[in-house]
């Protein structure tokens, strides 16, 4: 069977995605996407403007379609369909046989009919192409227009904001998001997004858009004013790209789409159609969760399953600006004989309404504005008409001081409950997910999919999974080991409010037993983290792993590495003669680290006081490559040197090191800092990256490369040096206080509840107040800071540690060398056996 698939959108990638994940050799699908690349992630488009490159937006994995019964012909434009001969006829006037037809041919931003819509700097916001003419018309721009207040009218505004636009939204209704909310609901809307800078008119007819004297544009408005920009763009609602069937004489919709039964079937029995080219019993779908559910059931009646598209909750929860925004099921309060409850601060800019039955007994539909906390409780509580409180109000009303808000239990959701619209995933897929052996939330998003689009069902997905490990007799706990029933969170926290110093305090108080190869190098990490004590200190030695204990990288031979630290990767050339002739005297193989250092391996344990003193005279300190702390911070040469610098990224790598050397954290930490957007730092794959831009510097947090590379995050744009450093002191802080033991930022940020949004709150808005405690926490460590190098090598007693042997100041004679490309390396088993002459270990 041969099927075509027009359109490769998200809902078009989805129907290719269940239909590829069958087993059926007879299948044959070929899809023609008009855009030129395939599909991307229209959801989180307004990324594109934070960072996120096309290909990071992609949705397709990587050799999805190596698969040889899966054709993608990109840049293919279908001119017409011929029913009777079940044939698509391209724009090259070539006929493609069918024997199913998909139609995903989406929609088409809808412009309104003014003269003058068409003039250059003029846009729609849809494609990644319309973003990068946006972006190229934003650098020469400094104000830019919105036409349309609804969800991607808000979206676009954000976009045009990130560009650095003065930004302004223009919308015909009295309101904004007028679909989605009420009066009250759109007054706090447009009163916090008056607060970011974007200037909001509503009641505004364009009757023409003309030169301008303040912009490029004029737009001329009914009530005789006018709005002057440089920049406009169209966000005014979508029309359905229904052109192909209209031709092709297949039924349509009223107000346009084509019209579908519960099968995703058109009038031609050939013929399916998916998404928001669809019509199913006169309503249009314009949300992505609708599409996915037509693209399920249309893959699954091809395949000869039972499926049905039955309709779709058009609920949703947005953060537009920064804003929170949700709206559920019957909003407006439509339903006759319904009742609603509302709550309004207007000094927090929070308002919250519910809608519920005229028996006051089931949840109708729910607006939040401003804190959408409980979205997912009230979005359960609707779809599956779980009976509310005896007093409504309770669910919107702010818990009173001591007080616990009654919540959803998840125990009381069924099992066909849906926990991920955009994937289609239960209650009871999670159930049997977590039965199966996924025992994390990122467990679950890979077997299950569910959190892995829009990502606001990641609390209740974590409430279903806790619930249901416990049902299955396993204890929920993260219980560090068998000698502390506490996480590492909870002992840091136990660490510094009680002062605790010393790992046998901290036993004796809170634990049992000795402890162990688990528990030691984690207080030992905590306590140096908190107190910045020195890691080798008697009380602390013993606790260390063999890296710390001995400054150094144990390699396979047993040999150390030591790496000096070179601050931005800056050295002066007497730096670098030093390092070369320690390396020459103690014949250590050298090599340039991937963190722009030089690493010297092959030193033996009792030479490394005397490699290290002699670093030290030369003005080197320890690099920390050994320890859970921050190793580099890599940097181009910036503005310094380089014809496209845009900042000093050097200078400012440097402050970075200097200020952040020596913090111990639950993993080991790197920062990149690029001079402008060509990246050469690779600053988006560190955990903590900075870009210099003509406004500032982005900032950007938890990537890593690694088994499991990760794009790091936008958390701040356009900030200054010094806002740079506050937000870094408590972005570094907040992770050492709440990550676990041996978790990258990157692991922590994908199970950190809330997400990015909670991180931004914290770091940037300081929502929990702790931001001056987390700055000052961090000034202590970078008041107390000491070379380990210096300290090891000035104390006698811990000098004394350095040596192979308790009763011999002799070497390890197993070490040896073979020469290889003019410097050394470990031998070999073969090697060792006589196959060649090994050089003795130390010799130059």
């Amino acid at each position: 069977m041969h099927i075509i698939v027009v359109g490769h959108g998200m809902v078009g990638h989805k129907f290719v995605e269940t239909l590829a994940s069958s087993s059926d050799p007879e299948l044959r699908v070929t899809i023609l996407g008009e855009e030129p690349r395939p599909a991307y992630d229209r959801v989180h488009l307004s990324e594109f403007f934070a960072g996120k490159t096309a290909q990071e937006l992609s949705l397709v994995a990587p050799g999805f379609f190596d698969n040889e019964q899966l054709t993608l012909r990109l840049g293919t434009r279908v001119a017409g369909i011929d029913r009777e001969a079940r044939q698509v006829v391209l724009a090259d006037g070539e006929p493609v046989s069918y024997d199913k037809l998909v139609l995903a041919t989406g929609s088409t931003p809808f412009v309104p009919p003014v003269p003058g819509a068409s003039r250059k700097d003029c846009f729609v916001y849809r494609s990644i192409e319309d973003l990068e003419a946006m972006s190229e018309c934003g650098a020469r721009s400094r104000t830019g227009v919105v036409v349309g207040g609804g969800l991607l009218g808000l979206e676009c505004a954000k976009a045009l904001r990130d560009l650095g636009l003065r930004t302004h939204v223009v919308e015909f209704a009295p309101r904004l998001m007028a679909a989605q909310v009420d009066d009250p609901g759109a007054r706090v809307l447009r009163n916090r997004i008056e607060e970011l800078g974007v200037q909001v008119h509503t009641q505004k007819n364009t009757l023409a858009i003309v030169d301008g004297e303040e912009g490029r544009h004029r737009m001329q408005f009914a009530d005789g004013s006018h709005l002057d920009a440089d920049m406009i763009v169209f966000s005014a609602g979508i029309r359905p790209r229904d052109e192909l069937a209209r031709s092709s004489g297949l039924a349509l919709g009223q107000r346009g789409g084509i019209v579908i039964d519960e099968r995703c079937l058109t009038s031609d029995p050939h013929i399916y159609a998916i998404g928001e080219c669809a019509c199913w019993r006169g309503q249009l779908f314009g949300l992505v969760a609708p599409g996915y559910d037509m693209a399920r059931t249309a893959a699954r009646q091809i395949l000869g399953l039972k499926s049905g598209f039955t309709g779709a909750d058009m609920s949703t929860k947005l953060k537009l600006m920064g804003v929170d925004v949700a709206s559920i099921g019957d909003a407006h309060g439509a339903t006759a004989g319904s009742r609603s409850y509302q709550f309004l601060d207007e000094r927090k800019q929070v308002y919250r309404k519910i809608v519920t039955s005229e028996c006051g007994k089931f949840l109708l539909g729910a607006v939040l504005v401003g804190d959408a906390t409980p979205y997912g409780e009230l979005l359960q509580m609707m779809l599956n008409r779980i009976a509310l409180p005896e007093a409504p109000e309770v669910l919107i009303l702010p818990a009173l001081e001591g007080a616990a808000r009654p919540a959803l239990g998840v125990d009381a959701l069924p099992a066909g409950a849906q926990i991920c619209s955009c994937n289609d995933v239960s209650k009871g897929a999670l159930c049997e997910a977590v039965a199966g052996g996924a025992a994390t939330v990122g467990a679950l998003k890979n077997c299950t999919k569910a959190g892995t689009a829009c990502g606001g069902c990641v609390p209740l997905m974590t409430q279903v999974m806790n619930a249901e490990l416990s049902r299955l007799g396993v204890e929920v706990k993260d219980h560090l080991c068998e000698h502390f029933a506490c996480s590492r969170q909870e002992l840091y926290h136990i660490v510094r409010v009680e002062g605790i110093r010393s790992f046998g305090d901290l036993i004796a108080r809170h634990g049992k037993g000795l402890g162990c190869d688990i528990c030691k190098p984690v207080v030992a990490n905590i306590l140096a983290s908190s107190w910045n004590d020195f890691v080798l200190k008697p009380e602390h030695a013993s606790l260390q792993d063999s890296n710390d204990y001995f400054l150094g990288n144990i390699q396979k031979d047993g040999t150390y590495s030591v790496v000096p630290r070179m601050p931005g990767g800056e050295v002066t050339a007497d730096g670098l003669i030093a390092v070369g002739q320690v390396a020459k005297k103690y014949g250590l193989y050298t090599k340039i680290t991937g963190g722009q250092r030089v690493d010297l391996f092959g030193a033996r344990v009792e030479q490394l006081p005397s490699i290290w003193e002699e670093l030290i005279a030369a003005g080197f300190e320890s690099g920390h490559a050994y320890g859970k702390s921050l190793r580099t911070v890599k940097s181009c040469v910036g503005s310094t040197w380089c014809r496209y610098g845009v900042g000093d990224s050097l200078a400012f790598a440097i402050a970075l090191e200097n200020r952040y050397k020596g913090l111990r954290a639950p993993h080991k930490i790197k920062f990149g800092v690029s001079g402008c957007t060509r990246e050469c730092a690779e600053a988006q794959g560190k955990d903590v990256g900075l870009i210099a831009t003509e406004k500032g510097w982005n900032l950007y947090v938890c990537g890593n490369g690694g088994m499991k590379p990760r794009h790091a995050e936008l958390i701040a744009s356009g900030i200054d040096d010094a806002t740079v450093v506050r937000l870094v002191d408590r972005f570094l802080m907040f992770y050492v206080r709440t990550a676990g033991r041996l978790q990258r930022t990157s692991v922590w940020r994908e199970n950190l509840e809330g997400g990015l949004d909670y991180l931004k709150a914290v770091v940037v808005d300081d929502k929990l107040g702790i931001g001056a405690e987390l700055e000052s926490q961090m000034q202590l460590v970078v008041d107390t800071y000491a070379c380990e190098w210096k300290e090891a090598v000035s104390n006698p007693e811990v000098r004394r540690r350095f040596r192979h042997f308790v009763n011999s100041e002799a070497g390890d004679g197993n070490v040896v060398f073979v020469p290889e490309r003019g410097q050394i390396r470990p031998a070999n088993p073969e090697e060792r056996r006589g196959r060649v002459i090994p050089i003795a270990a130390g010799a130059a």
